[in-house]
């Protein structure tokens, strides 16, 4: 024997506790049946119906604000009253391609870029306030 202790012994002793609370039994360790997997096609659809609700609850409504923003910037007027993205309110004076002067106060305008402009407001709105 040399020594060494015989393979038997190693495989003939019985388990204790820890291996039996620690280690998984060898049914649940066992894959599924080879006649029960399927090509995966449950995934897949899981996945797609992911990023169709991705698209529908965040990407195609703040593309329809996006397209709504663009439309009332380009309609903007000389004489409409705004509110700019930094809260200023003001009433347009002047407005160019990208730029347009805001008049907060009398004899006080500020330029600021027409995509900054966040809110086209009623008009007599900065009268009532």
């Amino acid at each position: 024997m040399n020594g060494e202790f015989p393979m038997i012994y190693f495989t003939a002793l019985p388990k204790t506790a820890l291996e039996t609370i620690v280690l998984i039994s060898p049914a649940w360790a066992q894959g599924a049946p080879a006649g029960a997997s399927g090509p995966g096609y449950e995934q897949f659809f899981i996945i797609i119906g992911m990023f169709a609700l991705l698209y529908f609850l965040m990407i195609r409504p703040q593309m329809k604000r996006s397209k709504e923003h663009k439309q009332m910037t380009e309609a903007l007027q000389k004489g409409d009253e705004v509110i700019t993205s930094g809260g200023v309110l003001g009433k347009i004076t002047k407005i160019g391609d990208t730029y347009a002067s805001i008049e907060i106060a009398p004899n006080t305008e500020v330029q600021v870029q027409r995509s900054a402009i966040q809110t086209l407001l009623p008009k007599g709105t900065i009268k009532s306030i």
